[in-house]
């Protein structure tokens, strides 16, 4: 009885250490919860339900600034993927394609490495031909910028419309005729 009565306490205080004090992170994001399912394979979010995605800013791999305020007025990718994450390996040749086909009709796209080096991810962007932007974000601060929507998983892909609003969200890869289908639908409903 002492034993489990001691085990107990020693978790409580455990936990209570990692909880407390001023550098204790907030893991409800102020006290509210609100979580917003990744959307099916080439369904597009009703405008009148989306959100405006957050603001974040960074280093992109070639060594410039970015803010998210550049991608204001365009319909937008936004991925996030890794050197190590072996889907990726699959989606990133596609999305490049894809964004071969739709860059001279104003849709961007940007990539958001996470967990690697900068030597890493340029070699992997390199042997893939990716031509798109990526920033380099290791310690997942513009995931954390997206924390009602879920971009931790890696890949996942968030599509923004041209009024800067989350469209879509995908969790896991992305088929081409997907990013296809919703990139479609949201240039229509610029015109």
């Amino acid at each position: 009885m002492r034993r489990r009565l001691l085990g107990a306490l020693v978790g409580a205080l455990l936990l209570t250490g990692c909880s407390t004090g001023t550098d204790a992170v907030d893991v409800n994001n102020g006290g509210e919860f609100r979580f917003v399912q990744g959307t099916p394979a080439g369904e597009v979010i009703p405008p009148d339900e989306r959100a405006a995605a957050p603001e974040f800013s960074g280093t992109l791999l070639d060594g410039e600034e970015f803010h998210s305020g550049e991608l204001d007025g365009s319909v937008a990718v936004i991925n996030f993927w890794g050197s190590w994450c072996a889907p990726c390996r699959v989606e990133s040749p596609e999305f490049q394609e894809v964004y071969a086909e739709v860059r001279d009709q104003g849709v961007q796209f940007l990539g958001v490495n996470v967990k690697d080096t900068d030597q890493l991810a340029r070699a992997f962007e390199d042997s893939f031909g990716i031509e798109f932007p990526s920033l380099d974000d290791p310690r997942g601060e513009v995931a954390l910028a997206f924390r009602d929507y879920p971009a931790n998983a890696i890949p996942s892909t968030i599509v923004l419309d041209a009024q800067g609003r989350v469209a879509a969200v995908y969790t896991g890869s992305v088929q081409q005729d997907d990013l296809r289908a919703v990139l479609d639908l949201l240039m229509a409903e610029e015109g």
